[in-house]
């Protein structure tokens, strides 16, 4: 997998069923120690709460975890859980809180109820794409300078540092799988007088 998508930023919002406030909130998490201290938070805050049901899945170690925090088995953490698979969006912590306003839902009230407050809680956040992108590095003689680097931004590259000495030397983020392709490209296109050196890869939202 080269791209995954997540969570852009914290998102949260709210609505009232049949008296029953709910407040979905969602957090980018990118580890389990994460998404559990996210929850801890929106239990203190919310610590007078009738429930506060949460799911949670993080791509690295392949954990998903949900909650039905008191709510009939079934009715709560899964169907929120479920909003995030079927966006398929990754490393999230969402955490639905609920304040019972007297009137019961039944199951398939509920599920909707929870399902409806993940999902605007998750279009609150934004959703981002996480690309592998790998760090690309370049020695570059003046002459050629600038017409390697509009090359390079016209191939996808994003420039991250350029400093001058004997030669310009320049580093960049590409795409993965764009890398050997750039690779070539600026290597014929200067006779073989420039070539790239691949660093790390490292998902990122760029």
């Amino acid at each position: 997998m080269t791209s995954f998508k997540v969570p852009a930023r914290d998102g949260i919002d709210e609505f009232v069923e049949k008296r029953s406030r709910f407040i979905g909130a969602v957090r980018y998490t990118k580890t389990e120690e994460e998404a559990l201290a996210f929850v801890a938070e929106i239990n203190e805050k919310h610590k007078t709460a009738t429930h506060n049901v949460y799911a949670y899945s993080i791509r690295e170690n392949n954990i998903m975890r949900y909650s039905d925090n008191g709510e009939p088995q079934g009715t709560a953490g899964l169907p929120v859980l479920d909003v995030f698979r079927k966006e398929e969006v990754f490393d999230f912590c969402c955490v639905v809180t609920r304040y019972f306003g007297g009137t019961l839902l039944g199951a398939g009230g509920l599920v909707r109820a929870y399902s409806h407050a993940a999902k605007i809680g998750l279009d609150a956040a934004g959703i981002a794409v996480m690309r592998l992108w790998t760090y690309g590095t370049l020695s570059i003689p003046y002459n050629l300078f600038e017409i390697v680097q509009k090359a390079l931004v016209s191939l996808g590259a994003k420039l991250q540092s350029t400093d001058y000495g004997a030669e310009v030397s320049v580093s960049f983020l590409i795409p993965s799988e764009e890398f050997d392709l750039v690779s070539e490209k600026i290597f014929d296109m200067t006779s073989g007088r420039v070539i790239t050196h691949r660093g790390e890869d490292r998902f990122m939202a760029v």
